[in-house]
């Protein structure tokens, strides 16, 4: 796949890159937030010189962050390039030879900000990301999507390990308050997301 070229800031501190894998045969999206310490990329593909310049003219690099065992992308190669620490659920399955890789569980606070919660019954090593400021902001690996002809919706069962599971741990996402959502997969919801997927939740009993 070759680097994304443009990159968006969706909101204040929050970016997001996208681009066409033809091997899964969907476009993927990477988001970077900036928080206290830096920039955090998420799910990282990789970006043309000239995008992650724009990126990361002017801010500190703080680490990458893996939503789980399907987001390897470029997080290793960049983590490794820039000497920045990698997070990963333990379950991620990232390679034993990462120099700085972290460990997430439930509840892990990174930057004393940013909350990891973990997803059961989706990817292997699932999670998601709140982070508080300004109404809150859920960055999400892959239990939850927003593209055509899906809509915003759980992720399609065939890629999930247990879809019951997966949508009862989605429950806690509703325990934070959010008002943006961001996606390994699909366009951002960047007004009432908690409402919509309270809404979503329900429609499923």
């Amino acid at each position: 796949m070759s680097p994304a070229i443009e990159i968006d800031q969706v909101y204040p501190g929050l970016f997001v890159w996208q681009n066409y894998d033809p091997m899964v045969k969907a476009d993927l999206f990477s988001t970077a937030l900036e928080a206290a310490p830096g920039l955090f990329l998420i799910d990282p593909i990789s970006l043309a010189r000239e995008a992650f310049a724009e990126l990361t003219n002017t801010r500190r690099l703080a680490g990458v962050i893996v939503t789980n065992a399907n987001h390897h992308r470029d997080s290793v190669r960049l983590a490794d390039r820039f000497s920045l620490a990698l997070f990963a659920h333990s379950e991620a399955s990232l390679p034993l030879e990462v120099r700085q890789l972290q460990t997430l569980e439930e509840g892990t606070l990174l930057a004393e900000e940013l909350r990891v919660i973990a997803i059961e019954g989706a990817a292997p090593g699932e999670i998601t990301l709140h982070h508080p400021k300004d109404g809150g902001t859920m960055i999400v690996g892959d239990a939850l999507i927003n593209f055509a002809p899906y809509g915003f919706t759980f992720l399609p069962a065939k890629y999930c390990s247990n879809p019951k599971r997966m949508r009862h741990s989605l429950r806690h996402l509703l325990d934070f308050e959010f008002e943006r959502m961001v996606f390994a997969h699909g366009t951002p919801l960047l007004k009432s997301a908690r409402r919509q997927l309270e809404q979503l939740l329900s429609s499923y009993g």
